[in-house]
Formats: structure tokens, sequence, C-alpha cells
């Protein structure tokens, strides 16, 4: 390595520890906030972004002209972006997180002990929460909000594509911090694009409590493999749609159609279709017909292919793979257990959804699909904290440990044992 290339690695690690520093001091700061300063921190942002609308769309302009010349794909320049939809979006979601109510300081399980002290449970921030997340510019916002409702700080760092985007939205948050009265701190963007600044904050354990990182499977593994700070996380989201023998056909229909086309480049897009033998025949040639018009590619099994003429069969790669485009894997499955060990073995544990009007089978797939969100009679595209009511989400989570599914304000927080004694001592 040369000297100068030495250097400025040496300043960039400098440069992350000096923001963990000012993370971890806004943190002490974040944690005894009143909850009316939160929310007003909170509608002062959304104020901002709604101010800066025009520059922020300017900037993300820049971003775009970059990415379609760097050839960026379809799904990922539809991730990056600001449209006046997605900044709405954006500002609707401050505001939903300023409406919630805030889990710091919650107290629950309180119980006498024979001792005569009483025992409780006291919901806290994690501290300082480390983002990493590629294109989609919103996160930047809904990370932001989050953080900053569940009491947290938090320094985020944004993928190179969406830079000028998240510089802006950046600018919008420290105002709206500042005018609240709230440590300017609290929310850090990272503004340099060297990845040695991933490497740095993955390391950073006395300053970072927890690492979020948010985007593709070669992001997500890298950051798994180096940090050296808890990391709750996604690698992919390979979900699945069982039509069930009692399902009913216009609600299959309706389902199966929307969890697939209703956006292709999200991790909660369906990515495999199983169909049992005895309704094959009766809904999955409409369907098809239906996809076909939609520009949809299918693969599918011998017993989809044998069905439905002139598609590609699929190979066992499809069954692992999280397409992220209008490409769909078919399996006609024997009915409900076989539906279950297929999903067991081949999901992401995203989500997955069953059609039935049998209760007894919803019953059972809630119960033994392994999934961070099972479904009854809806569309897997539901999987997501805005639509769950958590105003907006800080990612979603496969693990078991500490949170699982989105990740909203109470995934931000940890829970501490509290005691409450009248000078009671132990015999």
């Amino acid at each position: 390595m040369s000297a100068n290339a030495e250097t400025m690695k040496i300043d960039v690690v400098q440069y992350m520890s000096l923001m963990g520093e000012k993370a971890r001091a806004a943190a002490t700061q974040m944690a005894k906030a009143e909850t009316a300063v939160k929310n007003a921190g909170l509608n002062a942002i959304a104020d901002e972004l709604d101010l800066a609308r025009n520059r922020l769309k300017e900037e993300n302009a820049l971003d775009l002209k970059a990415g379609e010349e760097k050839g960026l794909d379809t799904a990922l320049l539809d991730r990056l972006a600001l449209s006046d939809a997605a900044i709405d979006t954006m500002i609707e979601g401050l505001r939903q997180i300023a409406a919630l109510a805030d889990p710091v300081g919650e107290i629950s399980d309180m119980s006498y002990r024979p001792s005569g002290i009483q025992v409780g449970r006291m919901r806290v921030p994690l501290g300082v929460v480390g983002i990493i997340y590629e294109s989609r510019p919103n996160v930047t916002a809904d990370a932001a909000a989050l953080c900053l409702k569940s009491g947290n700080a938090s320094i985020l760092r944004g993928g190179s594509e969406a830079i000028h985007s998240n510089k802006a939205i950046a600018v919008c948050i420290r105002k709206g911090l500042q005018l609240a009265g709230l440590p300017a701190d609290a929310v850090q963007v990272i503004e340099t694009t060297d990845r040695a600044a991933v490497g740095a904050l993955l390391q950073m354990k006395d300053s970072v409590d927890v690492i979020i990182p948010r985007g593709g499977k070669g992001l997500i593994e890298r950051v798994s493999n180096e940090s050296r700070i808890p990391v709750i996380k996604h690698l992919d989201g390979i979900c699945h749609v069982y039509i069930d023998d009692f399902a009913d056909r216009k609600k299959a229909l309706d389902v199966a159609f929307n969890s697939k086309t209703q956006r292709y480049g999200t991790c909660n897009t369906m990515e495999t279709l199983l169909v049992s033998a005895p309704v094959v025949n009766d809904i999955l040639p409409e369907l098809a017909a239906m996809y076909k018009e939609k520009g949809v590619e299918l693969r599918g099994c011998g017993k989809t292919c044998e069905l439905l003429g002139d598609i590609k069969p699929a190979e066992a790669l499809d069954w692992d793979t999280e397409y992220l485009a209008p490409i769909l894997s078919i399996k006609v499955v024997d009915g409900l257990e076989q539906a279950i060990e297929h999903i067991n073995r081949h999901s992401s544990k995203h989500t997955e959804s069953i059609v039935t009007e049998n209760y007894t089978y919803a019953r059972r797939f809630l119960r033994e699909v392994d999934s961070s969100s099972v479904m009854v009679n809806a569309s897997t595209r539901f999987a997501d904290g805005f639509e769950y009511g958590l105003g907006a989400e800080i990612g979603i989570s496969t693990d078991k440990f500490h949170a699982r599914g989105p990740v909203g304000l109470e995934g931000l927080t940890s829970l501490k044992y509290i005691v409450l004694g009248d000078g009671h001592i132990r015999g």
C-alpha cells in the first residue's frame, strides 16, 4: 500500500472514530429525551423534507443519472428514485412514528416476590445503532426516525449510488433535530463513499451497540462475517405462496398475482408458487395467463410444464433463488404436508402465505412454517413495517434473536430488570 493510500485509510478510521464518539455522547442525551421533544423533532424533520422537496429531487437526479451511466438495473434504479410520492411516503412515515406510543421507559410484568420486593422489566434504548444500506434513500429518513423515537443515536451509511440524495436528506434531519432542541449528532450520515468506512464501522464495538444491514446478499454476508458488533439482518427474501385444496378461487388468483407482480424488486415479493395437485387444473392455467400478460417468466416443475406447455423447466437452483425480477418458479405439491416441507427447506425464513378456507390447515400452516411472517389469505407484499402499523421499519430480521420480522420501535429497544424495595435486605 502506498503512503498516500495508507494516509487516506487512517483518515477514514479517524473520521469514523470521531463519529462514534459523537454518537455515544448523543445517545446519552437521547436516552433521557422526553417523548414530546422526540415527536417535535420527527415533525420538524418532516416539515424540512417537505420544504426541501425540489432540492431533494435535484440531488436524486444526479444519483439516478450516475446510476444509469453505471448500468444499474431497473430494480435498483426503482429503489433509488425519489419521486414526489416517495417523498410523501417518507414524510408520512415520520408523522406516523411521531404518533406512535413511545416504548422507552415502559414498565411491564411487575410482580411481588415472597421477600416483599417488586420485580419487573423496563424498556430502554439500545444506544448507538449503525445502519448500512444500499440504494433506497428513503431508508435514511426511516432509519433516523425510528432510532430517534426509540431513544437511540444512529450512524447511517448509505450506498455510494445514493450519496447526493442521502446528504440532502441528512441536511433536513439535522435542521429538524436542532429546531427541536435535540443533539444534532443523534443522526449522523457518513459522507464518504470510501468502502473502508464500512470496515471501520464494523469494528467500533466501543461506540456502536448494534449493526443493521439492508441491501443485497453480498453486503449482508460481508457485514455478518466482519462485524465485531451484534447484527440484525436477513440475507434474502425467498417467499412462498401456497394455494391449498380448499382455496377460494378468486382469493387464490388475487393473492398469488399480487404477491408477485405488485413490485418485483422487494424482499417480500413471492419467488415460488406452490399449488396443491387437486386444484392445479382449475387455477394454474388462468393464473399463468395473467402472469404472461404482465411479462413474468415462468419456470416450473415437471407437472407444471406438462400442464402449461411452453415454459422453462425449473432447475434445483430455482427453488433457492431470490429473483427480484419478473421471474417465478412454480411447483405442484401433493398437499399441505409437502408444501410445508418444501417451504421449510427452501425458504429464507422471510414471509410465506397460504390461501385456504380450511381453518385447521390455516392453523397448521401458521404453527409449522418457520418464517418471520406467516400469513393466511393475504399477499406476501404486506410484510413490512409500514403495513404492520409500525410507521416504518429499520429492516427485516429472519434471525431469532433479538428481533424477528419487521424491526420497528420495539425492536430497537431492550429490556432491563428493575426492582422496587423499601429498605428490603436479603436474609
